[in-house]
């Protein structure tokens, strides 16, 4: 098992819970590495201090906090570790919400929380309540030196956690939610509807893959047997569209057809990588 993120206890009332917690997901990527196209030999990066003009070794590091251009006020970790909270060992419920409360948006990294042996019980009590009354809980935990708000809630014969942004942390985006358009013609909306149904799985996300990344191996195997890389999809050209009626009633009968969908290309994408 991967090593875990985090120890300590879930505090509730005067029940305190010891638990680990560990990374539910990660983002997976084919990585690269930076070569000297001269050789084929892996480059290093190393630091560099342009005042001595020398590289500088990692135990000559230390922490600083820039306070005005090229000024910086130098910290020692042993400082920085001094004034860890108590939410750095101990998260301790602040309230009980209902999850539909809590946007999405604010959901940012998750983890599993998995009791200590000396806990179970506990934590199946906590686990057994938040279920029967659909709630989930609001906690602070200190983690990766920062003091983070998180969202506990049961998934899964378990509790899983997800730590979320704070609200001066979600950005916003000139133009977006200012769509004034109000003329959409009832014909329009009825058609969008219609097709929208027609487009209506179960959710199944074992049905879906990362196609970019199925042609990256796939070229990288082709460079790799020396044969040719394979041929690039061609794009759909794309644009506004003017007749929306018409667009619609195309959409319709293209899916009555058998028009082949977004799940299914990537199905058989996956089944030829």
């Amino acid at each position: 098992m991967a090593s875990s993120a985090w120890k300590g206890f879930i505090s509730f009332g005067l029940i305190s819970v010891p638990i680990r917690l560990y990374a539910a997901a990660r983002y997976s990527h084919i990585a690269f590495h930076e070569i000297h196209r001269k050789c084929g030999t892996r480059v290093h990066q190393q630091l560099y201090c342009p005042y001595d003009k020398e590289v500088v070794p990692r135990d000559e590091l230390a922490l600083g906090y820039e306070v005005e251009k090229d000024k910086y006020i130098l910290v020692d970790p042993a400082e920085l570790k001094a004034l860890k909270p108590q939410s750095s060992t101990s998260m301790e419920i602040l309230q009980f919400v209902k999850l539909a409360e809590v946007d999405p948006i604010y959901f940012e990294t998750s983890y599993f929380s998995v009791p200590e042996q000396a806990g179970e019980r506990a934590y199946s009590l906590l686990l057994d309540v938040m279920e029967k009354m659909g709630y989930a809980a609001i906690a602070k935990v200190t983690m990766h030196q920062r003091e983070r708000t998180v969202i506990i809630r049961p998934y899964q014969n378990g509790l899983i956690l997800h730590t979320i942004y704070y609200p001066n942390e979600i950005h916003e985006a000139k133009g977006y939610g200012k769509t004034t358009t109000t003329n959409l013609k009832k014909q329009e909306v009825d058609l969008a509807a219609q097709f929208a149904k027609a487009l209506v799985r179960p959710f199944r996300p074992e049905q879906f893959h990362d196609e970019y990344s199925a042609r990256v191996e796939q070229l990288i195997e082709s460079k790799n047997k020396g044969k040719p890389a394979p041929k690039p999809e061609k794009a759909r050209r794309l644009a506004p569209v003017v007749d929306l009626m018409s667009a619609l009633k195309k959409s319709l009968a293209d899916k009555k057809s058998g028009g082949v969908s977004g799940a299914s290309k990537a199905k058989k994408l996956k089944k030829t990588a």
